[in-house]
Order: C-alpha cells, then sequence, then structure tokens
C-alpha cells in the first residue's frame, strides 16, 4: 500500500474536515456556554476541536493526514463565522503539527486506541502552545494552570482519542471506510480463508 498522498485521499480527508469544521462552529457555541460553570469545565470538552485529525488519520491511514485534516477543519470554521476569529487557523496547524508527529513516532502504522490517544494529547499540546503565546497561562497561579492543563488533557483523551476510536470503529462496521482504504494483505488472507 503506498503512502503516497493520491487526490482520492486529500478529496476524502476534505469532506471529513468540512464535516468537522461545522462541527467545531457548533461546538464553539457549546464551550461559551459550559465555560461560566468554572472549574475548567470548558477545557473537559475542548477535546472535541482535535478530532478530524484523529478520524482522518485512522480512515486514510497516511502521512500529512492529520496536519491536513485540522487545517481544513479549522479553515471551514473559520468560513462559517468562527467567533474566535483568525486564530482558529493557527490552532489548527498547531494541532494538527501535535498529531501528525504522534503518528510520525509510530511510522503511521499503528492505529490502535493508545496511538490515538497520544496523538490527542498532541494536539492539546500544540493549543497550549498558542493559548501560551497568547499569553494568559502565565498568568495563572500554579495549582490553576495545573487544573487547566489536566482538564484539557482529559478531555482530549476522551473526545479525541476514545471517541475518535470509538467512531472510526463503528463505521469499519458498516464497510464505508473500505470505499476509501486500499486492501491491503490480510484482506487478501481473508478472501482466501
Amino acid at each position: 500500500m503506498s503512502k503516497k498522498l493520491k487526490l482520492t485521499d486529500v478529496l476524502v480527508t476534505i469532506v471529513i474536515a468540512i464535516v468537522f469544521g461545522v462541527v467545531y462552529k457548533i461546538w464553539g457555541s457549546f464551550y461559551s456556554f459550559v465555560a461560566p460553570m468554572g472549574l475548567h469545565i470548558d477545557q473537559l470538552v475542548y477535546g472535541m476541536w482535535f478530532i478530524a485529525a484523529a478520524v482522518a488519520f485512522l480512515i486514510i491511514r497516511k502521512p500529512g493526514v492529520a496536519l491536513l485534516a485540522e487545517i481544513a477543519a479549522s479553515s471551514g470554521e473559520l468560513l462559517l463565522g468562527s467567533q474566535y476569529g483568525v486564530e482558529v487557523l493557527l490552532y489548527g496547524v498547531l494541532q494538527g503539527l501535535g498529531a501528525e508527529l504522534v503518528f510520525l513516532v509510530f511510522l503511521y502504522k499503528r492505529f490502535d486506541m493508545g496511538v490515538v490517544i497520544l496523538a490527542a494529547i498532541g494536539s492539546s499540546l500544540g493549543s497550549l502552545l498558542m493559548d501560551w503565546y497568547k499569553g494568559y497561562l502565565g498568568d495563572l497561579a500554579l495549582w490553576n494552570l495545573s487544573m487547566y492543563i489536566g482538564a484539557r488533557t482529559v478531555g482530549a483523551i476522551l473526545l479525541a482519542g476514545v471517541f475518535a476510536f470509538v467512531l472510526v470503529k463503528a463505521l469499519e462496521k458498516t464497510g464505508v471506510t473500505n470505499l476509501v482504504r486500499s486492501a491491503d494483505q490480510s484482506d487478501y488472507d481473508a478472501l482466501n480463508q
């Protein structure tokens, strides 16, 4: 199976990203709703903004897909009128890079929940870098910063890790992922049984 992105891979990634761009736009309202509740509950739901990278990679399974998906999803969110403005593109780049680097470490050969959870944490770190650059994280007391980072990490694990993995497994059961993913040797071996 070729690891190079083909036009169909890019197009499917963009379609996945557009769907999540719409989700991201809607999620902004939900995030704003829970933010005043305190205790960084908003950070527990922040992980939804990392899910495009994981879902696209699990479906396409090629280098560059996670980064492309996050950039395209953040672009879609921006075009739909994101309340966060152009900075969503910067977040998309950093979040996509965070996930992409994790998939690279595993040479784009592992597709299990553990790797997806690590990629979600990578995306979370990318978003935290952007938050740090914006300057407000340095103003938090250590206990508050710890809660902030911990809540975002837990949210990333649950939403962009576990939920993304379960979502793609459900799609695999329907057979829809077979339409976009190349057959490998195990698929051919299964036919000969």
